[in-house]
């Protein structure tokens, strides 16, 4: 059985990965820039291990011989689902794999925001962090004391929910349903923007929550709150968000996620802003996530081969 992972890894992951395959399956690991190499691989490929890059009708139809498009995380948004049914391809995710290395990089990202640390960083380098204007620290805060909201409770906030309590913060969140042993306050969507200092997106991407972060919500933020997204760009109008924070009304944000990814130039104005922290699309990236998800890959690799039921399919 053949599998293709389109994605750009180190030599150190490639010979890893390759040993975990051996004797499993034939693994070609392509770089997402190598296109006419990636649809070579296709042609004959049974699995797709998807990260990043959309899998659109195009992609399938260039592989008659495709079984399976296997997410490698959870999000499927980047999938044709309509198009792999029509073709009769399974597709499969893999919950919990990243759960660790998001919710650790969702912290990361909320305490950098608040202490602005990248920007300290950039001006003690160049040799101004001795003689930075006192105002700049007033605008830096403590996780202690203040309110974090999050915004849906699957595992990545069940995980940080009893980090951020132990460190003195008080945690509420929004969820379609009440999670009777979450570790924090329900309330609802429109209490949590009122109350929260620190807002963190846990949500997938789909009609009902494309720009759940709109201008309208954020004018109901509390001024100088946090915006943490993790989760997907699109749950966020960009053009809002960067409108409030040139204005203060934002006292920043710190992202893992763009709207549109990759964002290979300067063209996006949150870039520009110093009070934004972000970082590309990496927060589930770790060599445990990887070991770990590959191992769920590996199993329904040997399940579609035996004709089991897959792990986790969703399509």
């Amino acid at each position: 059985m053949k599998a293709v992972l389109q994605y750009r890894v180190s030599e150190a992951t490639r010979r890893r990965l390759l040993q975990l395959a051996a004797g499993r399956i034939e693994l070609e690991i392509v770089d997402p820039a190598a296109q006419d190499y990636f649809s070579e691989n296709l042609r004959d490929a049974d699995v797709l291990l998807h990260v990043l890059d959309p899998v659109s009708e195009r992609t399938i139809a260039q592989a008659p011989a495709l079984r399976l498009i296997q997410k490698i995380g959870v999000g499927v948004n980047t999938i044709d689902l309509t198009a792999a049914k029509v073709r009769g391809v399974a597709v499969a995710n893999m919950p919990v794999t990243n759960s660790q290395a998001v919710a650790e990089h969702t912290l990361a990202l909320m305490l950098a925001a608040m202490r602005r640390v990248t920007y300290l960083n950039n001006e003690t380098r160049a040799g101004r962090g001795w003689s930075l204007d006192a105002a700049v620290f007033d605008a830096v805060t403590e996780i202690c004391g203040s309110t974090v909201g999050l915004v849906g409770f699957g595992e990545v906030p069940r995980r940080l929910s009893p980090v951020l309590k132990a460190l003195g913060a008080r945690v509420v969140y929004a969820a379609r349903t009440r999670k009777p042993d979450a570790d924090a306050e329900a309330c609802t969507l429109e209490e949590l923007w009122d109350r929260s200092d620190v807002i963190s997106l846990h949500l997938p991407l789909a009609p009902e929550t494309q720009h759940l972060v709109d201008a309208n919500a954020i004018a109901r933020m509390k001024p100088g709150a946090i915006l943490v997204n993790t989760a997907r760009g699109g749950l966020v109008e960009e053009k809002a968000l960067v409108a409030a924070l040139r204005s203060g009304r934002l006292a920043a944000a710190g992202l893992d996620v763009l709207a549109l990814e990759p964002a290979h130039d300067m063209g996006n104005p949150l870039f520009a802003l110093e009070n934004v922290v972000v970082t590309p699309h990496v927060a589930w990236l770790t060599p445990q996530t990887l070991e770990r998800s590959f191992a769920v890959a590996l199993e329904n690799c040997d399940r579609l081969a035996s004709g089991r039921p897959l792990l986790h399919r969703v399509a």
